[in-house]
């Protein structure tokens, strides 16, 4: 048995140190165990339910792991950043150790034993001829948390460690109504809104749906429309569309042209290191990289549910990433008490990012205070989740680095120009919903921040080398005026800045004549890192011959700096097009709670990241956003999809990381770095499509 490292109290804990808040135990022996993040398709609560089920004793099947919901669970903030895991295994475990030794005390006292004779095993506990269930006891649960209390060592874990399925899947492999958009609640209605025809239009006449039975809503430039049918509230809204009257300008900035929008300010400027007090001696070696804007692209439109209470209470189901910042936004905009609104967490289509679900939740508080007492549910439209939904900020960086004779780096600058990436609820003072700047009243939205350094940072995530490259100077630029809303998308600036720095690393190593393996190595002096890049270098066969207009890439980064660790090797053929044949993955995130729900997660970052790299792109003219379906914003499809391989180096004595956004940056990396050793010329302003890669060559 191990205990609480100094009886520190972990955070999370300490803003939630009820037991009650986390832990119920029911009468059929079942136990509910609710977090403050929620399931958003990345697996924790299966992989969570593990670790309660381990420090618990009892059996997998029998924790119950409820969704959030502002009411009823610990508030723990935003789920994102890959810290799901790292902010919950550590107040989770030792919950339910305390948990458990309550219950071992009261069983201890009911049969007049010492504590220490009660042993747990498989949710009964026994001590003697004596036995009984945790459902046969009556605990009171209501106490503070106990940092003392004592954890299970590793040697203990039955589940934690084993590759357990998703306990999410089988209803939804069997269609089971289980997402939001699924949600029928009694006297429901059905909402759509109609968006303005462009970014900054004002609506000067609404058009009129003479001949069917819906109500509009209208307040300001905000208009929508709700009935009792779905079909006839989306034929009411597309005739409001036709007939209605806007005022629109020219706002947005030339699509080919980004980089220059994202130089010419103003900006915020913010220096992370500056390492240089003399110019170092050597060969200089200069490049800049960019990458577009790019939407979530889910393959669900977001949707919401609200419903005015009789009472005056406002109850919202939402699929947001920050169910108490939706709360706390929507009343902020309303001007209600926190304490009349409740958000309900109902899963949605993964998003990994801000995308357009608190927008679509606020449309449905919006139409649902018209009908008071029946609830309204809103989906938004494939249109409108491709043109309005927050999108990935453009990005583009100048990298420059000066080798010496012995082909050392002897200083790295690394500088970046960026959107802020995040726009979430509650950011910079506003209350940050679509919604809010279309109103009579309007609330327009402050330019996107970033989130501070000390927690990863936006358009500077990893912007930091992972090598020795001697004197470092690193500095980011965050745009302060647009018209494009920009949030976080999966791995913040993190993917085009590890983009850069490997694709940065390849060229540097081909100036200097060496393989871009053993160059990385020769300038790596941390172990962890060096196991991950050998690892998958290895598996993937680096150095053995390859075809004809064939080429193998690498690319590898610790994600914030400080978590997981990721190393991919991609190999690709580019003949006629660019075609990705094979990922190689190599990753260590300290102990591995699941090995196949870390797999699942690298495998779908790594084809998520690979889509970005090579297709996607957000399209517009001087007023509006043009990509608003699958032809014009194409993803990659399943007759795309390389073969994927994932080796996991497990550390059972560290903390567990987060995996989701580990393998991003390194996928983009490695891709491009691959695609350079195919065709002798590189690519370095995202995606590389096929017209990308002639120019390059001409």
């Amino acid at each position: 048995m191990t205990t609480a490292a100094q009886h520190v109290v972990p955070p999370h804990l300490d803003a939630n140190p009820l037991l009650s808040q986390w832990i119920s135990v029911r009468a059929d022996d079942t136990i509910e165990v609710r977090i403050g993040k929620v399931e958003l398709g990345q697996g924790i609560s299966t992989a969570l339910a593990q670790v309660a089920a381990d420090e618990l004793d009892v059996p997998l099947h029998r924790i119950v792991m409820v969704p959030a919901s502002t009411d009823r669970s610990p508030d723990q903030g935003l789920t994102a950043g890959s810290l799901s895991v790292f902010h919950t295994f550590a107040p989770l475990r030792l919950v339910c150790a305390n948990v458990r030794g309550l219950y071992v005390t009261e069983a201890a006292c009911r049969w007049g034993v010492d504590p220490a004779e009660v042993s747990v095993r498989e949710g009964v506990l026994r001590a003697g001829e004596e036995s009984v269930s945790y459902g046969e006891l009556t605990v009171d649960l209501a106490v503070v948390a106990d940092p003392a209390v004592a954890t299970k060592g590793l040697d203990e874990a039955r589940e934690v460690g084993r590759s357990v399925p998703r306990s999410d899947l089988p209803d939804k492999v069997t269609g089971k109504p289980v997402f939001v958009h699924d949600l029928r609640l009694p006297g429901q209605l059905f909402g759509r809104v109609l968006r303005p025809p462009s970014r900054g239009a004002v609506l000067v006449e609404p058009g009129t749906v003479p001949g069917f039975d819906v109500q509009v809503v209208r307040d300001g430039s905000f208009l929508g429309v709700v009935g009792a049918r779905e079909a006839e509230v989306n034929a009411a809204c597309d005739r409001l569309r036709a007939t209605s009257t806007w005022e629109e300008h020219d706002t947005l900035p030339d699509e080919d042209r980004l980089e220059e929008f994202l130089r010419a300010g103003p900006h915020e400027t913010a220096s992370v290191l500056d390492e240089r007090t003399a110019p170092a001696q050597g060969r200089v070696l200069r490049a800049s990289y960019s990458r577009p804007f790019l939407a979530h692209a889910s393959i669900a439109p977001s949707c919401g549910v609200a419903h005015w209470g009789p009472d005056g209470r406002l109850s919202v189901w939402s699929h947001s990433q920050g169910i108490t910042n939706l709360r706390v936004a929507i009343a902020q905009a309303l001007g209600l008490p926190q304490d009349r609104v409740v958000v309900q967490h109902v899963q949605g289509a993964g998003c990994y990012g801000h995308n357009a679900a608190d927008d679509a939740a606020f449309d449905a508080v919006l139409l649902a205070r018209a009908v008071p007492g029946r609830p309204v549910r809103v989906q938004w439209s494939r249109r409108d989740e491709l043109s309005w939904g927050p999108f990935g900020s453009a990005m583009t960086a100048d990298l420059s680095a000066v080798i010496d004779d012995t082909d050392r780096i002897r200083s790295w600058s690394h500088e970046v120009w960026s959107q802020g990436h995040t726009s979430r609820p509650g950011y910079a003072g506003s209350a940050g919903l679509l919604a809010c700047a279309h109103l009579a009243e309007p609330v327009e939205m402050p330019a996107p921040v970033d989130p501070p350094l000390i927690r990863g940072g936006g358009t500077l995530r990893n912007a930091i080398p992972l090598y020795d490259v001697g004197a470092r100077h690193i500095v980011g630029h965050r745009l302060l005026q647009t018209p494009i809303r920009s949030s976080s998308l999966r791995s913040l600036g993190s993917f085009l800045n590890v983009f850069a720095i490997e694709s940065f690393m390849d060229e540097l190593a081909s100036f200097a004549g060496h393989d871009p393996l053993h160059y990385r190595l020769q300038h790596l002096d941390d172990p962890r890192a060096r196991e991950v890049l050998q690892a998958a270098a290895s598996a993937s066969g680096w150095g053995s011959p390859l075809a004809d207009g064939a080429g193998r890439g690498i690319g590898v980064a610790r994600y914030k700096e400080r978590y997981a660790y990721c190393a991919v090797v991609a190999e690709v053929e580019a003949v006629r097009s660019v075609r990705l044949l094979r990922l190689t993955v190599a990753v260590d995130v300290g102990r591995v709670l699941n090995p196949d729900g870390l797999r699942n997660q690298l495998e779908g970052g790594a084809l998520q990241a690979a889509s970005w790299t090579l297709k996607e792109r957000v399209r517009f003219d001087k007023r509006r956003i043009t990509s608003d379906d699958w032809e014009s914003y194409p993803i990659l499809r399943f007759s795309e999809m390389p073969e994927v391989s994932v080796i996991v180096l497990d550390r059972p004595s560290l903390p567990p990381v987060g995996a989701g956004e580990a393998a991003q940056g390194p996928t983009a990396g490695a891709i491009g770095n691959a695609v350079a050793g195919a065709v002798g010329a590189r690519v370095r302003h995202l995606p590389i499509t096929t017209e990308a890669v002639v120019s390059a060559i001409s």
